[in-house]
Order: structure tokens, then C-alpha cells, then sequence
């Protein structure tokens, strides 16, 4: 099922004509941010692999395209330590090398983003949940932090007990950074729903809070009384957290654990947070709010490397324009909030009120390598009748990702005529290749209108050759799973990739859908892999 897509689009993909990687991520040329990338583009080594696609899979394991070979790097319940074990649902991965002279070993984060109870804590419903099982599952969830290294077989490896190997959880102390204290308090307990996020140009992770109200609600901010959600997980019961808590970025240093809450960049059901330095080292960071009808951000900070100093804007797509949610300059804001603080905490409200668009699940962010311009995966919007989703491309004015104006287009549009739907995850490799996964839920994956699309995918649009402009499908999930977190290892050779919540619809823990993947009888566990073989060598040029 390899689509094309239409010249005009395929045009706009290529962008301005440029070929040379004038902007890639650091943490795929080295450890260090400030390394600039060299301008060795497809031209000067180019790609001499066809890849072969497969076609949709509802196998109950990875199946992926002639050429490609991968290994289950760690699962749910691996020891990484003496007392810490990877946690459940693994989603964004990040790893970064120890060096640009050693990036074949390096410290490792991925997301734990929700539990399942029935695996994790062996609660069925039948009974009342007991603290016992609630702290079980917030162990379950945040995120890990190990190292890995090449083996001398060039495998990856969990360097178990190494110093760095710690859990960050749902009940970790975790500060906020902010000049007010956030619903009474200046630390919140622990970090949770962690979905994708991003790298800082200082070697920090951002780690975003996505569905936070199934864990302790969400506050009616016109009543004062808290809605809990149909996906209820009990925690309230035995841990009475403020909502207002969670549903923020968080960012991690990886080599200590240390982490704190950044309110300046909002509250809501983030999915990513995606940097970009500017020339005189102040940031600009994106942010989808991952829900239906919900609204696309960035922060652009007023101070060099700062995540708290700035302005907050969220995007007017009909115009065109980045709309400020600044308490002090917005009439509308001052007339329906009493602080900044407020603004930020209940954003959703403050950005309908500026001229926010409603647009369909912004999930993962990514910019193009080679001409700047944002993408942004639009999943779906199924009361809207958008069953597909879409790929969104931002243009800034000038290239500058601080501009106050921008233009926009469909890049990607999913569908029968493509062969995806539900496109998610992001990630470019180092030849400016487009890789993303499908997000298809459980309930509704192999079943109209999905029924085509099978099992859920990870995907590759190539940027030259022969085959570019094609949507080629590189791998099918197990049963109800789906790939999240794609990452390249700095030299290209391998994509780590996460195995999120295989055997989701089981009815039951004897009753399951998904065995992978250890098979058998086993139950399912979510996994991280490494992908690796001629074909993603040869692919970018590499063999």
C-alpha cells in the first residue's frame, strides 16, 4: 500500500531547494549542543536503496519490510537497577550519546505514559482498589532513565545498575518553576500521562503531561468542583492531589533526576514539546494539546535558554498569526482571569477567548532538517467526521521560528489513496527522510473505516530517489499495539522505537489478544526495540 503524494505537495515537502542539512537536532550529531552540523546533504551521498514496503499486517507481532531486523532492547517490569524496574505503556524515547567520539553508548529516557491495572496491579474491578495497587501504578508510570551501549555483536544493551538508572514516578517531589505557588503549592507529587516531548539545546529532557484528569480529574474552574473522567484510575482516593498539578511539561535532567514543572508553557494535554534555539540562544518551544478541537502553541522565551521568561502564543490558523497570551497586554484575558497564573493553568479557556483554532488532535511536532518549516501531526477528529487525520505544515514568515505570522498547508493527508490513517509520532532521519507512526485506538483498529489499514504502522516518505514522495509502510505493530517514540541513534543505524500497549483490548488478564513478545502464553509486555539492517543503512546512504 506505497502511496504517492501529488507533485504539488511533494514540492512543498523538498521545500527551498536546499538539500544540505542546514538544521538538524544536536542530539543526532553529538552530545554537544552547540556542534553545527555539517552540510554533507543526500547530493554528496546518495541513497542507493529501493525499499521494499509491506503491506498492512493484523499479525500479533513486528513485521516489518524485507531488509530490516530488530531486537527488544528492554520491557515492562526489565530490572534497570537493583531497586528500579522499566516502567509500563514506554511512549517518547530519547537517548543521547556520551560523546560525538562514543555514540555507541549514552544515557537513554523514555515516557511511561498510563497504566493498565489489570497487568499491573492485578486490580479486575470485581473488588475495591487498595493503596497498595494505586502505588503500584504510579510506579508504573513517568518515566526511566538508564544507560545503553553496543555490545560487540552491535546489539543494544541496558547497562544495568549503572549510576544514571533511576525511575522518575508518580510520586516523585517535582518543583515548579514558576514566581506563584500552583493551587497552594510550590512542588507537585510526581509526574504522569507522559506522552512524547523533546530535548533542550542543553542536553535536558521535556517530558509532557497528556491525559492527567484520568489520574486525579480536572477542576470546573466556574463551580470549583472536580470531574473525574470515564477513565478513572481511583488514585483520588488514597492521594488527594490538586488537578491543577499535572498537565504540564516537565523538564529532567538525565544525568540526576532532578525535575521541575514549567508553567510559562502552559497547561493542557501536551503531547510534545519541540525546541528550537535561536541565533542569539533563546528558545522557541512547540506544543500540541492533544484533544479534539484543541490548539497548537509556542513559547518564545525573552532570555537566553529560559523555559520561565517569555511569551506564551497559540496559533490563529485562519489568520495566519500568533495570537498572545500575555494577561498584560490581552483586554479579553483581564476581563475573564484574575493573573497570569491563572491564564496559564486553565489555557484552553484563555485560548479560545485570544482566537485559538480548534484543530484536530495536534499531537507530535517535528522541523524539517533541511528548510525549517514545522510539521505537525493532526490525528483525527471522529465527531467532525475526520477519520484520518492529517500532517499539517507551518511555515514561519522569513524562516524565523519567532515571527508573529506564518503560513500553513495540508503536507500529508491520510486516507485509503495514502495507506495510513492516524498519523502520530515524528521523526527525521539523518538524510531528511520523514518517518512517522499511525495511532489507530484499540477499539476501533481493524474495523471500518480502518479496516484497510490493519494493525498500526511506522512509515517513510523518502525525500530523493526514485521512490520519492511515496508513503512506503516499513512495519506493522502486534495486535492493539502501536509504535511511539521514534528516535535515530546519532550515526543513523538504528531507530529505537517503543511497543505501546500490545493486547490492550484483552478482555480480560487470562484472556488476552496480544502475546508479543515473548509469545505463548505470556502476557504482553510494552517494549522497547531497536531497528537496524542493510536496508536503514543503505536507505540513507550509509552502506
Amino acid at each position: 500500500m506505497n502511496k504517492h503524494l501529488n507533485r504539488r505537495t511533494f514540492l512543498e515537502f523538498l521545500g527551498r531547494g536546499s538539500v544540505g542539512l542546514s538544521v538538524v537536532p544536536a542530539f543526532m550529531l553529538s552530545c554537544d549542543p552547540s556542534k553545527k552540523p555539517k552540510d554533507d546533504g543526500p547530493d554528496q551521498n546518495p541513497v542507493s536503496q529501493v525499499l521494499k514496503g509491506i503491506d498492512p499486517s493484523d499479525e500479533d507481532k513486528v513485521v516489518l519490510a524485507e531488509g530490516f531486523d530488530y531486537d527488544v532492547l528492554v520491557k515492562w517490569g526489565d530490572p534497570i537497577s537493583d531497586k528500579d524496574q522499566f516502567g509500563f505503556n514506554n511512549d517518547y524515547i530519547a537517548f543521547m550519546p556520551d560523546s560525538a567520539e562514543n555514540p555507541n553508548e549514552g544515557i537513554m529516557w523514555v515516557n511511561h505514559e498510563y497504566t493498565d491495572p489489570r497487568f499491573v496491579s492485578a486490580f479486575t474491578g470485581e473488588q475495591d482498589k487498595t493503596k497498595e495497587q494505586v502505588e503500584k501504578e504510579m510506579y508504573s508510570v513517568g518515566g526511566s532513565i538508564f544507560k545503553v551501549k553496543k555490545n560487540e555483536k552491535g546489539n543494544w544493551e541496558v547497562q544495568n545498575n549503572a549510576p544514571e538508572n533511576r525511575r522518575v514516578t508518580a510520586q516523585t517531589e517535582i518543583t515548579f518553576n514558576w514566581q506563584e505557588p500552583i493551587a497552594g503549592s510550590d512542588k507537585a507529587m510526581g509526574t504522569l500521562a507522559n506522552c512524547s516531548g523533546g530535548i533542550t539545546p542543553w542536553g535536558t529532557i521535556l517530558t509532557c503531561e497528556e491525559n492527567y484528569d484520568s489520574f486525579y480529574g480536572e477542576k470546573d474552574f466556574n463551580t470549583g468542583e472536580l470531574t473525574r473522567s470515564r477513565f478513572d484510575y481511583g488514585w483520588l482516593e488514597f492521594f488527594e492531589n490538586p488537578s491543577e498539578h499535572y498537565g504540564w511539561v516537565v523538564e529532567v535532567d538525565p544525568k540526576t533526576g532532578e525535575s521541575q514543572k514549567h508553567i510559562a508553557l502552559g497547561r493542557c494535554a501536551h503531547e510534545c514539546a519541540t525546541v528550537v534555539e535561536l541565533a542569539d540562544k533563546r528558545v522557541v518551544v512547540y506544543t500540541g494539546d492533544d484533544a479534539n478541537d484543541e490548539c497548537l502553541y509556542k513559547f518564545v522565551s525573552s532570555k537566553p535558554g529560559s523555559l520561565s521568561e517569555g511569551t506564551l502564543y497559540v496559533a490563529n490558523v485562519e489568520a495566519g498569526r500568533w495570537e498572545s497570551l500575555d494577561y498584560a497586554s490581552q483586554e479579553v484575558l483581564q476581563e475573564n482571569f484574575s493573573s497570569q497564573t491563572e491564564v496559564l493553568i486553565r489555557l484552553r479557556e484563555a485560548s479560545k477567548l485570544v482566537g485559538g483554532s480548534p484543530l484536530d488532535r495536534p499531537e507530535d511536532i517535528e522541523i524539517d532538517p533541511v528548510n525549517g518549516n514545522v510539521l505537525v501531526a493532526l490525528t483525527n477528529n471522529i465527531p467532525k467526521d475526520n477519520y484520518y487525520g492529517s500532517i499539517l505544515k507551518l511555515e514561519e514568515k522569513e524562516g524565523d521560528h519567532s515571527a508573529m505570522t506564518f503560513a500553513t498547508d495540508t503536507f500529508l493527508a491520510g486516507g485509503e489513496d495514502t495507506g495510513f490513517a492516524a498519523p502520530d509520532n515524528m521523526a527525521f532521519d539523518i538524510k531528511g527522510n520523514l518517518w512517522f507512526t499511525s495511532d489507530i485506538s484499540g477499539s476501533k483498529m481493524n474495523k471500518e473505516p480502518y479496516l484497510a489499514f490493519k494493525n498500526n504502522g511506522l512509515f517513510v516518505v523518502p525525500r530523493e530517489g526514485e521512490q520519492a514522495g511515496q508513503v512506503i509502510q516499513i512495519a506493522s505493530a502486534p495486535s492493539d499495539a502501536e509504535f511511539t517514540g521514534p528516535f535515530f541513534a546519532p550515526d543513523g543505524r538504528t531507530l529505537f522505537l517503543s511497543v505501546q500497549h500490545p493486547g490492550e483490548t484483552s478482555p480480560s488478564a487470562e484472556e488476552l489478544s496480544s502475546h508479543w513478545p515473548e509469545g505463548g502464553d505470556a502476557i504482553p509486555r510494552p517494549s522497547i526495540i531497536a531497528i537496524t539492517g542493510s536496508a536503514l543503512d543503505s536507505f540513507q546512504g550509509l552502506a
